[in-house]
């Protein structure tokens, strides 16, 4: 492709600027651009505070005009980029998918209507959507009822068969499984809300009298849940202690704790243990909304669609470049990792993981990114055993500068200090100061022990800067050295 041959000219002209050092993990040791001598010091005033001193850290700064570095300090030290991973993920989506890409999900029958009752099956097929919503089941529906069905003779039918049955990426930890950022992958799925954290339910405990368990609402409404509710209403001015998490191994949600009377109660995206079924059970809601009922023998079950059914209406998702803010603005995991089971869909005809990180790492290499400084087992950065260098995360920020596709790209990425959390992002309530205030267009990452932050700056002087700030290891929490680094970048001439 264009993109990837204009990529590797313009990495030979990188080369021939990139100074090359090399530096141990264990060192301290940095090195700056002559011209950018303030700058230099600044940053390693920040690297040698005591909340760095323990830390593993990998910081590069470039010039976004030529790709030249000018500031590294163990630019080559492999550190987890926990989210920043997603930096690649989206360039890969974007150049492999196109920005014009589409997830599909199809209704399909393999009978036929009389007297309106569909004598045949009814298959909901996925391709993986993230953004397929309760008001897209309803509309389906909606369809059905006008073709004059009324009662369906046969099973409803789950095809989620476009990804392969893995639901879950080698990095989530049981104790991760409750929490949104955590949900199963599934070829067919259903988001609660237009944040778009598909394989989740929106669960809402509210008090009610005193003495009395708290009021719970599900969005969407679905039984393929159990709500076990041990929460108590207390008087006004106790605290909200109340907790609202999924059983391991089932999809027992269970509610502990008390909430004050007067009190918001509290509000959590819970993961739901097989996505497929609980888009089947919301669809079968929106049916009987419709007066469309199934008979007795009829079964909710889950298998591929056969080949000579007939699509009898379909429904597809905004194109990937729109998608591209939720997914990075907000680092929606879910998205990432649908992605990347896309991607080996598309390219090698297998929704896998083991198919989609090769395509990304194809993708790496077909742009002159080295990638044996990059390892990783999952496409959003979740996994501890992701490595990679800020070298070669700068390098992948230049190189996407370039790219066709990098309006989409760039305009998806958090920027500092922005209220309206689709342009803030996970940056919203960072480098809030007036100095900085939307200067910094940057992916976060965050995990135990693990803060990252990589993109763009705009400084003082006008020019724009690539900068990528790893770090693990961490005792202190190491986001207001990485901010500070960040405000060195933007305010230093």
């Amino acid at each position: 492709m264009l993109f990837k041959r204009t990529a590797m000219i313009f990495m030979a002209v990188f080369m021939s600027f990139a100074t090359v050092f090399t530096v141990a993990p264990w060192q301290k040791e940095v090195q700056a651009s002559a011209s950018y001598d303030k700058l230099e010091r600044n940053i390693n005033a920040v690297l040698l505070g005591d909340s760095m001193k323990s830390v593993v850290s990998s910081v590069t700064v470039r010039k976004a005009s030529t790709g030249e570095i000018i500031y590294e300090a163990n630019a080559d030290n492999k550190v987890t980029p926990a989210s920043t991973l997603k930096l690649l993920t989206s360039a890969a989506a974007l150049e492999t998918l196109g920005e014009e890409y589409r997830f599909k999900t199809d209704l399909l029958t393999d009978g036929s209507i009389s007297k309106g009752v569909l004598n045949g099956n009814l298959y909901l097929r996925g391709e993986g959507d993230p953004t397929l919503l309760k008001k897209d089941l309803d509309q389906f529906a909606a369809t059905l009822a006008k073709l004059g069905i009324r009662k369906v003779n046969g099973d409803l039918v789950g095809d989620d068969s476009w990804f392969d049955s893995v639901r879950l990426s080698p990095g989530i930890d049981k104790s991760d499984e409750t929490f949104y950022y955590a949900a199963q992958i599934s070829g067919l799925t259903l988001s609660p809300n237009t944040d778009y954290d598909a394989g989740t339910v929106i669960v809402n405990a509210s008090p009610t009298k005193k003495g009395y368990k708290a009021k719970v609402t599900l969005t969407p409404d679905t039984g393929i849940v159990t709500i076990i509710n041990k929460s108590k209403t207390v008087p006004k001015g106790y605290k909200n202690t109340l907790s609202i998490k999924r059983q391991y191994g089932t999809n027992n949600i269970i509610i502990t704790g008390n909430v004050p009377v007067g009190n918001a109660g509290k509000k959590e995206w819970v993961t739901i243990s097989n996505p497929t079924a609980y888009t089947l059970d919301v669809f079968k809601k929106s049916l009987a909304t419709k007066g469309i009922t199934f008979t007795k023998p009829s079964k909710v079950t889950r298998r591929s669609t056969p080949q000579n059914a007939k699509v009898l209406t379909s429904r597809q998702s905004m194109p990937l470049k729109n998608l591209m803010k939720p997914f990075m603005k907000l680092s929606n995991n879910t998205h990432a990792e649908i992605l990347a089971k896309t991607m080996g869909k598309q390219v090698y005809g297998e929704g896998s993981w083991n198919a989609g990180l090769r395509v990304m790492r194809e993708f790496g290499q077909s742009v002159g990114l080295h990638t044996a400084e990059w390892s990783f087992e999952d496409a959003s950065g979740m996994s501890h055993k992701n490595k990679v260098t800020s070298a070669q995360l700068t390098e992948l920020l230049y190189i996407a500068r370039q790219a066709p596709w990098y309006k989409s790209f760039v305009q998806a990425i958090p920027v500092s200090g922005m209220n309206d959390r689709f342009v803030g992002g996970t940056l919203k309530n960072r480098l809030t100061s007036a100095s900085v205030k939307g200067k910094v267009i940057a992916k976060t990452g965050s995990l135990n022990q693990v803060n990252s932050l990589a993109g763009y700056v705009e400084t003082k002087s006008g020019e724009t800067l690539i900068f990528s700030v790893l770090t693990q290891g961490q005792r202190k929490n190491a986001l207001p050295a990485i901010d500070k680094i960040a405000t060195v970048i933007a305010t230093t001439p």
